[in-house]
């Protein structure tokens, strides 16, 4: 049996803490595969539209016209939405985030597909604001200690 707790971690070298960050922080991008293409998009702007039409920021052949659209929310979160038929995590009952179906908060390794298109949404662990403290090596639901609130974006931050 492991007794090993949170605060039994050594001192040195990295311990990971809040994954609260600069607005926008962490190389947020998605991995976008499809047969043998592979390819990789940084998400820089506040509203991402993926699809096939002119003017999207994502284009992406055999998909609708706007497909979905990724959205960098007041909280530093990067939500999808779909529009067009797909598979979300959301979709598949898997860490459902928003009470509407379509739309989900992303965290790294959350996957959607658009027509033949499989995307993974990425972002480093230092600003994803999912787990602190390591995730599951820091620590799990009751036991998992709390990060301060998330710093108030709109104070003295440029968007």
């Amino acid at each position: 049996m492991n007794d090993r707790h949170i605060d039994d971690r050594p001192d040195e070298g990295y311990t990971p803490g809040t994954t609260h960050a600069e607005w926008g922080a962490g190389n947020p991008r998605l991995r976008i595969t499809r047969d043998d293409e592979r390819t990789e998009f940084a998400i820089e702007d506040d509203v991402v539209r993926i699809g096939a039409a002119e003017g999207n920021e994502l284009r992406l052949a055999d998909t609708d016209p706007v497909h979905a659209t990724i959205t960098h929310d007041d909280r530093d979160e990067y939500v999808l939405t779909m529009h067009g038929e797909g598979e979300t995590n959301a979709s598949l009952g898997v860490d459902a985030t928003h009470a509407d179906k379509d739309s989900e908060t992303l965290r790294t390794g959350a996957h959607f597909t658009a027509g033949p298109w499989t995307l993974v949404f990425a972002r480093d662990e230092f600003a994803d604001h999912g787990r602190p403290f390591g995730g599951r090596a820091g620590g799990e639901y009751s036991d998992q200690p709390l990060q301060p609130p998330r710093p108030d974006y709109d104070e003295g931050e440029e968007r």
